[in-house]
């Protein structure tokens, strides 16, 4: 079936926000479907995303086009980006041979080894962050977990990553990396778009003030190997094309590990059992971690072009559609993880999640992500005794197609004895 009468529209900004019920409804219903109104196939059940996420003869990644065609008519924010330089497709929207290249340059500097490398620059700052949400907690302060230690963790450590630690603030770089996101999520306003676009080319030329640094003088980063990349004596990158990597790394390098970190802790605090079963057994941490991925998926979703007549769990799909593969809805398929909506920190297929996708555009970012929640969880965990929602806490949602995380989430912690020093 491919049309089919839904309680609600999924893109409702009601929807966006608290999605689990209408998930349940399409697994009910219908896995795969045409959206009501659109040309759009919505991709919800976790065998087809499967099958959707290996075909990439048949999907293709470049959407980038698509989704910027409203913003190029208009004239101002046109303008705007015109005085920087011109978008690039090279890792999320593009397709083999062009990904292909990005890809193996980018996985050198994602690899194990470097992950290993800075972990220990992961943890310090990590433990620098709840000592200081600690102290405000003890002079009898909430704390905004969220603004205090999950949106400044993950920026602090790709900042770093990307050669902009010394130069830049967190604040910046994530007003920076919400610009994009928001772009890539279409739910604003015209207003927002243009801010957004003078956000895009205040980026570029601070980057290109980091390029030049690196050409004039080398550093060890993941900028300088950018700069430098060469495989199979392939051209250098240029100045555009570093940039699209750059702002794609600075978004994927710390949204979803900021929105995991806030709704995680979320799962803990509603679940005292499972709290107190992975205080018991800190084997169960990453463990713990995926299972919190499952749940929370913070890329809910990612486009495709249908680029020629096929079918995705029985449903036919035209060429030069658009398709919604739905990872958030599939990591709730009870086909594949039964009793989907609970929180089980012991779940013995949690890791096969689609969180971070699969296949060639599997987040390139994720085993960075995976150590800074298992170091930050450690953490909390070890020095933290109690958490809890501080009392009248509002959790809201900010409604983005492609992206989900708590606005806010006001906390009351209890500093643990051992850790009092």
């Amino acid at each position: 079936m491919s049309d089919v009468k839904l309680s609600r529209h999924p893109f409702a900004p009601e929807v966006l926000s608290e999605p689990w019920d209408f998930y349940a409804e399409v697994h009910r219903t219908a896995p795969v479907f045409r959206v009501p109104g659109t040309p759009i196939t919505y991709v919800a059940g976790y065998d087809e995303l499967v099958d959707v996420l290996g075909r990439v003869e048949d999907f293709s990644n470049d959407f980038g086009g698509i989704l910027s065609g409203r913003r190029a008519q208009d004239p101002e924010v046109k303008a705007i980006l015109d005085t920087g330089w011109p978008a690039v497709d090279t890792l999320l929207t593009a397709d083999p041979p062009v990904h292909t290249r990005f890809r193996k340059l980018v996985n050198l500097a994602f690899s194990m080894k470097r992950v290993d490398a800075i972990e220990h620059r992961i943890r310090e700052i990590t433990v620098r962050l709840i000592e200081d949400m600690l102290a405000r907690a003890d002079r009898g302060e909430v704390v905004d977990f969220v603004a205090d230690f999950a949106i400044p963790l993950p920026v602090a450590v790709i900042a770093g990553e990307i050669g902009m630690d010394s130069t830049t603030d967190v604040a910046t770089v994530k007003r920076w990396s919400d610009a994009f996101a928001d772009r890539l999520g279409q739910m604003i306003s015209r207003e927002r778009e243009i801010e957004c676009a003078r956000e895009v080319v205040e980026f570029q030329h601070h980057a290109k003030t980091l390029i030049d640094a690196r050409r004039a003088q080398p550093t060890d980063d993941l900028l300088n190997d950018l700069v430098y990349a060469s495989v199979d004596g392939e051209k250098p990158l240029d100045d555009a094309e570093i940039m699209s990597i750059l702002q794609q790394l600075m978004v994927a390098g710390n949204e979803t590990t900021t929105s995991t970190l806030a709704g995680g802790l979320l799962l803990l605090i509603q679940n005292p059992d499972q709290l107190a079963k992975v205080r018991a057994d800190r084997r169960l941490i990453p463990n713990m971690v995926e299972e919190m991925l499952r749940l929370e998926s913070p890329t809910s979703g990612l486009w495709r072009v249908v680029k020629r007549d096929t079918t995705v769990g029985g449903v036919e799909v035209k060429a030069g559609t658009m398709l919604m593969a739905r990872f958030a809805a599939a990591n709730r398929d009870p086909r594949r993880f039964p009793d989907p909506d609970r929180f089980d920190v012991a779940r013995p297929n949690a890791r096969t999640h689609l969180a971070f996708g699969r296949g060639i555009h599997m987040c390139v970012g994720n085993m960075l992500s995976r150590r800074e929640l298992v170091v930050a969880f450690e953490e909390l965990l070890d020095r933290v005794a109690e958490f809890a929602l501080a009392p009248g806490a509002r959790l809201e949602w900010k409604p983005n197609m492609l992206l989900r995380g708590l606005s806010a989430l006001p906390v009351v912690l209890k500093r643990a004895v051992k850790a009092a020093a």
